[in-house]
This record gives structure tokens, sequence and C-alpha cells, in this order.
């Protein structure tokens, strides 16, 4: 993910909003308008039209029921181009379907085949092939991966003289590795090789990966801990990456659709979706080649994310040993630190119990989501820099149809803020390392302002506020003297108030 693409992709990148974290539901059980009432006699086709005329809003105030919205208006409103969508029901995938185009101005339209890329969703794909080395004893999930790693090996520091790096860290985000997710090269930019991005060599556009925390001390989220798996994945077993994925993945889960070669062979350039930027336009080259394929390379779509989910579920269930075995499955959804498992985000207990990851390329946002036990799930992939908000929304409808255990828009409480007090809030926050949020109040409201757009920001407390559409928290600090000094991003970093 680009960073500096806008300031909301910024915000997003660094709350983790769309890296398949935490996504804007509920963990407690339905409320009346959580599931559709499933005893009414329906035909599948009209419960698509249910859903595609049912988009459900991330986020609702306490009291007041959500507003159903139309997929076709909420593609335009996002100016999302193409969208696809697989569900997952009773372990089969009951539909699938495309919608809009494969790139704007055209009339090439989205199909069930249609190529995307699946961004960060290639995380637990690789996770699955590499746990299959640990399956066949080629790997060990608790070994230091220095005495497998032979082409470049993880540089060790203060930070490794007690602890050495382990795949099992790798692969839940635990290793104290750097780099949070990579931009991706565009079209006639020169590719690094995959030592170069691990040395963050030009011409990567990355910064070097390296341990600076202690290896297994803390959760977060490091695209560069999968690039360390990638050449691990090389150097034990002389395969080029997307020949391993595709002999040890893709082609036991009849993932036809899908690649890992990068970049995107030309014979398949005519089934890709081109990826676009936040006001529509096709990104130069219509999409960024990857060599950080582990992390982020997959092309795929939603049929075949579909696939990959069943596996999991089948292969929890017993049903199936077509790439792991159940207990190895079973280490992939066993919580190894905060909500993570082996390349995996869980949540929920008990008949809540889901998997996840969502994906942000640049022009691309994906989600995927499926149940441990239900046998009930579904992927959402777009081509576009806004179409992760959309394909939540997706998600959403499909959770209340087919009435998905505690998935459900956010509820939040607000309070009411004298605003006098809300003139101390507006201003400039300077975020790290060079973005600037700036806060305004219209009347009785605080907007949130963020390029070209003004968010309203409903507060929860007097200090604390989520803002509507991009929807995360934030929380205004205070200082001795009582004036606004910092503003606190949700699972960000704090901004400190400039003007």
């Amino acid at each position: 993910m680009k960073l500096k693409a806008s300031l909301l992709s910024f915000i997003i990148a660094v709350s983790g909003t769309l890296a398949g974290q935490q996504p804007a539901s509920s963990s407690q059980p339905p409320s009346e308008h959580a599931g559709h009432n499933l005893q009414q006699p329906s035909t599948l086709e009209e419960r698509i039209q249910r859903i595609e005329n049912g988009l459900l809003p991330t986020v609702v105030i306490n009291g007041q029921a959500p507003a159903p919205m139309k997929l076709s208006e909420r593609m335009q409103h996002y100016k999302v181009p193409g969208v696809s969508i697989a569900v997952i029901n009773r372990g089969t995938i009951e539909w699938a379907r495309g919608y809009g185009v494969k790139e704007a101005g055209t009339s090439d339209r989205v199909t069930t085949s249609t190529l995307f890329q699946a961004a960060s969703i290639s995380k637990p794909v690789t996770a699955m092939g590499a746990l299959r080395l640990v399956q066949e004893g080629k790997l060990k999930l608790d070994e230091d991966v220095n005495k497998e790693l032979k082409s470049r090996k993880v540089p060790e520091n203060e930070f490794t003289k007690e602890k050495k790096v382990t795949l099992r860290e790798l692969l839940s985000h635990s290793a104290g590795l750097t780099v949070h997710g990579f931009a991706g090269y565009a079209a006639g930019e020169p590719v690094p090789s995959l030592v170069q991005v691990l040395n963050g060599e030009k011409p990567a556009n990355s910064e070097p990966i390296r341990v600076d925390i202690p290896p297994g001390s803390k959760w977060r989220y490091s695209g560069g801990g999968y690039v360390v798996t990638q050449q691990l994945i090389l150097d034990v077993t002389g395969k080029s990456f997307p020949d391993f994925m595709e002999q040890t993945v893709l082609r036991p889960l009849q993932m036809t659709d899908s690649t890992y070669q990068q970049p995107l062979p030309q014979a398949l350039g005519a089934q890709a979706a081109a990826g676009h930027r936040g006001d529509g336009a096709v990104i130069p080259g219509k999409w960024h080649t990857y060599p950080e394929m582990s992390a982020a390379g997959l092309w795929t779509t939603p049929t075949d994310l579909a696939k990959f989910a069943i596996a999991i579920q089948n292969g929890k269930a017993g049903k199936s040993q077509a790439v792991l075995s159940q207990a190895m499955i079973s280490q992939m959804l066993t919580r190894q630190i905060d909500d993570w498992g082996l390349g995996l985000n869980l949540q929920g207990k008990g008949r809540d119990a889901r998997f996840s990851h969502g994906g942000a390329n640049e022009g691309f946002r994906c989600s995927m989501i499926a149940y441990d036990d239900t046998a009930q799930g579904a992927a959402v992939m777009t081509n576009s820099d806004n179409g992760g908000s959309l394909a939540e929304e997706v998600l959403l409808a499909i959770a209340h149809e087919y009435g998905w255990s505690g998935y459900q828009p956010k509820e939040i409480t607000t309070v009411h803020v004298d605003p006098h007090l809300l003139a101390d809030y507006a201003g400039s926050y300077k975020l790290p390392p060079d973005q600037t949020l700036t806060v305004v109040q219209e009347g009785d409201k605080l907007l949130l302002e963020a390029d070209g757009q003004k968010f309203e920001m409903v507060p929860e407390s007097e200090t604390k506020f989520f803002v509507l559409g991009p929807d995360f928290g934030v929380q205004f600090v205070k200082d001795e003297k009582g004036k606004v000094s910092s503003l606190d991003i949700e699972g960000g970093p704090s901004a400190k108030k400039v003007k």
C-alpha cells in the first residue's frame, strides 16, 4: 500500500482499518436487523436482489435503523468501476457474480473470472503453502529461520541475541520485523530482486526489512515478514515462488483463475481488471507489479478465494486434507498472538468464530471472511482505492441476508457536547512523518477535512469522536491547562496540534 497516495489511505494504513484486522462489525449476538427471516421462501435470485438492494452502512448510531442502499448507487458514490462477489453457504459457493466494468470508460464487463489483485490476502494463501512444508518436515514452525535461509539471512542485532525469528512469528506478524506494506512498481519502473527488497536497495522503494523489537514481544503487521517467508520457501524448495504456490496450493484447491506470477503474464492481461484511484482515474499502466509476491502478489477471483476458505473450513472439520492436515489447519485457526492465527485474522468465539483477511494494493481493495463451523462466508474484490468501504457494506448485506452470527454494523452511542467546547478541537494536527489532519467546526458539529472531502465526527464522549465515512475513532488529548494538544487515532499514532 502506498501510504502517501492520499491522507485517508495514510490513516487507514496506520490504523489498520483495511488490513483485515478488525472489521466494522460486532461480536455480540445479532440484533433484530442482523439477519433476514430465513423461514421466508426465497429463490436464489430473490436473495441476490435483496443483497444488491440492501447494502448496509458500517456504522449506525444507536437507536437508528440502518437504511439499506443499492449496490449500483454505492459504486457510483465511491467511484468504484467494478466489483466481484462470491458467497459461501452450506459449505459450497452458492453464487458468484460480477458488477460494473474492468476499466472505467470501457464496456468490458466484470465477470466471475475477472482477475483482481488480492493484495494482502496473498498472505494467508502463502501461509498455507509454508505450512505444507512444515507438514512435510522441510521447515519447522519454532526453529530459527536463519538455519534454512541461504540467499539472505535475517540480520542479527541486539534484538535477536536472546530470541531468534521463527516461521510461527513470521506468519502471525510477531517476528519484530519492519515494513508494513509495499507500494509496488508502476509500469515502466525497474523492479528489484527479492534480495534487494529485503535489503532496501535500489530500485526497491521500501525500507530495509529488519528486526527492531524483540521477536515474539508484540503483534505488529509486517508485510516484510512475509517477504522473509518468501525467501525461506525459495531457499528450501529451490523452486520459483509462483511455481511452488501453483503446485502446492492453487492447483490442489482448484483455484484455476489464480497466479502469483509478477508481473502478470501478457496472456492474462485481458482477463484482469485495471486498478483505479479514488477519483476514478485509471492507474497508469493499469496496475503495479509486486515482487513481494508472498505479501501482495496474488491475482485471483472471489470464487477462488471462496475455494480457499472452504478448504480451511473442510480441513478443520476433518472433511478434506487437500493441502493441509486437520491438525495443521487447527494451527492456522489458533490464536498465536492477539487476534491472529497463522496468516489469518481470527474473531469471535463459538458460533461467531470466523477467519478473515483484507487487501489493499494500488488501485485494488478486497476482503475475505468465513466462519469456522457454520459453512458460511464470502469474498468481495474491487478495482478501486475506495473499494474497501464498499466491500464492507456488501459483506454486511450478505451477513444480514444469510443470518451470519455476530456480524453487523457497529453501533455507537452519541452524546451532546457543548458547541463552545468544540472550538478548541478545531485546527490542524500533524501526523508523522509529514501528513496533516484538519478539524473544523461548523455550528454544533465537528468535521474532518481530508482529500477534498468533509466527514462528520460524532461524539461518543466529550473527547472521543467517531469519523463517519472512513470509519475510525479519534481521541482528543488535553494538556495540563485543559487545552487540546493532540489527537490520537484509534489503533494508530498521535497527531500533534500545530494551530
